[in-house]
This record gives C-alpha cells, sequence and structure tokens, in this order.
C-alpha cells in the first residue's frame, strides 16, 4: 500500500469511527451533490474589486488570493500590505486577523473548519492556513479566524509511519483544506510534489503526487493539481477511491491551465488561463468553456 492510500485509509477509517458510515464513494458523491450547491464564482486579482458572479464588488483594499468560509459568510485574503484580512461578502465589516511583520510574503489563504467532536474530545478548529515567504524560505502558517492582529503559528507537519520518511518543513505553499475533518494538501516548490494532510486525530500526512497548485475535493476523496505536460500547464485530477488513478482534464491544452478551484458541489473546476477564467466538468467529460477574461484566482463562494 502507497504512502498516499495509508494516509487517505487512515482519514476514511477516522471518519467512519466518529460518524459510524463511511465517507460517500464516488457515486455517493454524485448523488449528494444533486442537492449541493453550485456556488458562485468569484476572482480576485491584486485590485480592489473581486468579480462576484459577474459583478465587480469594491472591497476597499487589494485584495489577492480570496478564499471563502465553508459557509459562504466571510472572505479570507491577503489585502495590499500583505496583512491577512476577512471581510463579509460586500466587502464591508474587514478585520485584519493577522498583521504582516514585514519582509515576508504572504499567500494563499484556505479555511480550515471542523465541528467539536466530543467522542474524541476534539475542540472546533475555525483557522486560516497559509503560505509564509521569508528571508527566501516558505513554511506553512495557521491562526484562528477569530483573531485580530493576531500572530500566526508554525503549522506542524509530521510524517504518517512508514518508509517515506521525514516530511519537507520548509519549501510550502499552496494550502488547500476542504471537507469536514481538516484534511488538506499543499505543494512544495523544492521537490515538485503535493502533500496530503490528515488533522483530525494524527496531524500527519505523506506525499501523493508530483504537481503544484492543488485542490482538494469537497468530500476529500479527489485531489487536482497542476502538472507540466508537452509545453504546456494541465490540470489533472487524482482519485484515492480507485488506486489512486490519475486523469488528465485538459489533455488538449495549447495554453496553460493553472489555479483550479472547486465548486462546493464538486462537479465543476474553475480554471486560469492567460486570457481569462474558464470552467470545466471536474470529471473530465467536457471541455474548457471560457466565462470570463477577467485573469485572476478563482474560488467558489458556497
Amino acid at each position: 500500500m502507497t504512502t498516499r492510500t495509508r494516509t487517505m485509509a487512515a482519514a476514511i477509517a477516522v471518519a467512519a469511527a466518529v460518524t459510524g458510515t463511511a465517507l460517500l464513494g464516488v457515486s455517493g458523491a454524485a448523488s449528494a451533490a444533486a442537492g449541493a450547491s453550485h456556488g458562485t464564482l468569484t476572482i480576485s486579482n491584486g485590485t480592489k474589486y473581486v468579480l462576484i458572479n459577474g459583478r465587480k464588488v469594491n472591497f476597499g483594499v487589494p485584495v489577492r488570493d480570496l478564499a471563502w468560509s465553508p459557509d459562504g459568510a466571510k472572505a479570507a485574503f491577503v489585502d495590499g500590505s500583505g496583512n491577512l484580512d476577512i471581510a463579509n461578502p460586500d466587502g464591508s465589516g474587514r478585520v485584519v486577523v493577522a498583521k504582516n511583520p514585514g519582509n515576508q510574503n504572504w499567500s494563499h489563504p484556505t479555511w480550515q473548519v471542523t465541528a467539536k467532536d466530543t467522542r474524541y474530545n476534539i475542540p472546533a478548529k475555525d483557522n486560516l492556513v497559509f503560505a509564509a515567504r521569508a528571508g527566501g524560505v516558505s513554511r506553512l502558517k495557521y491562526i484562528s479566524a477569530k483573531a485580530v492582529h493576531g500572530t500566526p503559528k508554525t503549522l506542524s507537519l509530521n510524517a504518517e509511519p512508514g518508509p517515506g520518511g521525514a516530511l519537507p518543513q520548509t519549501g510550502n505553499v499552496w494550502p488547500n483544506a476542504a471537507g469536514h475533518y481538516g484534511t488538506s494538501v499543499y505543494a512544495n516548490v523544492d521537490n515538485g510534489a503535493v502533500y496530503i494532510r490528515d488533522d483530525y486525530l494524527r496531524q500527519q500526512g505523506g506525499k501523493l503526487t508530483q504537481g503544484s497548485q492543488p485542490a482538494l475535493s469537497p468530500n476529500e476523496e479527489e485531489v487536482v493539481f497542476v502538472r507540466s505536460v508537452a509545453g504546456h500547464d494541465h490540470v489533472l485530477v487524482e482519485d484515492f477511491t480507485h488506486g489512486n488513478h490519475v486523469k488528465d482534464l485538459t489533455p488538449h491544452a495549447t495554453t496553460d491551465y493553472t489555479e483550479p478551484a472547486w465548486s462546493p458541489d464538486g462537479k465543476t473546476l474553475a480554471v486560469r488561463t492567460p486570457s481569462g477564467t474558464v470552467t470545466l466538468p471536474a470529471d473530465g467529460t467536457g471541455h474548457p468553456v471560457k466565462v470570463t477574461s477577467t485573469v485572476g484566482l478563482a474560488a467558489y463562494r458556497p
């Protein structure tokens, strides 16, 4: 059994123990998704205007790397001063969660939200995880989303038992969390690999595949990522439930497809291109369709 298979099997076992049921399979996820929200597409590009469902919303400060809370009530982003902020969907009520101390580059915040589990005495989480680059070195940091001018801490990255060895503590970027159990994925710029981290009981993980810019599916059963193929950046998906099968979702790419984002129902991906934003079916059954000429980081508000 590979490291990635063991990691996901452990996560599924924990989920089953806590809830009394197994996580949904692919067919089950599709059924559940039928009643779920597709979400509202948003794009942030470093200006003070965020494109939300085709309309520009003024957030009052430059907005970079915007990510929505799982309930869609708050947006997290890096502002023009490099601070980590949250705000309401219309840009009002902005709070500086953590003030950048200077000489650091913060990027790509993601929400890690889990419910309290009294059975295992696990407190609820409402955290923001992001990448912080200082002195030429990137590390993953986290902080409570309820903090005001708080101080982020370094995220622990422990390897699961086995032959994989210790996980790299530096060079880690592009964190992305999803689901109900605190699971996240991230990339490492030094070795070009994508990693998964289980943060329910174990706080440990392992390597998944070679690639960058990963995003975990809402049901935690697939990860999309970017990999260079024949001179262009392609978007690929790895399925944890069917032998870690990897599929190229953009096999005929004539441009670069980057920065994929999942819709809340797990059916659609929004992807950046040099000429704008496209969407495509997450199961690979369709071709990319351009939805806007706005270039930036796509996200879905639930």
